[in-house]
């Protein structure tokens, strides 16, 4: 897993949350809304999900972009709590992750 690669998957991951947030976006601004009122309101019932959507993609954003930044400073590779090596496996799964499994347990419980 060279750091090229890395960058690559966390740019693609950006764009691809990115547009994500945009369609959100669209869809809560009612964007070609229907004129009947009674689909109007069915369209309005689904905001709220569609924010909560949005919130937790633009939290993953933050991360993937706080990822990019630890690539560049060369911490990338190292759990931001304990500074132990994140082993390639879990970078692979999570690869905006900031911690190791040991230290992302502790802040869950």
């Amino acid at each position: 897993m060279d750091e090229n690669s890395i960058r690559q998957r966390l740019l693609d991951l950006k764009a691809e949350v990115s547009g994500r947030i945009r369609a959100i976006d669209r869809d809560i601004r009612h964007e070609g809304m229907s004129a009947d009122w009674s689909e109007q309101a069915s369209e309005r019932e689904n905001d709220e999900v569609l924010e909560s959507l949005g919130n937790s993609s633009e939290a993953e954003l933050a991360q993937i972009k706080a990822a990019l930044l630890r690539l560049e400073d060369g911490s990338y590779f190292r759990c931001d709590e304990c500074g132990e090596t994140i082993p390639a496996e879990r970078l692979e799964l999570l690869p905006f992750t900031a911690h190791c499994v040991t230290c992302a347990e502790k802040m869950q419980a």
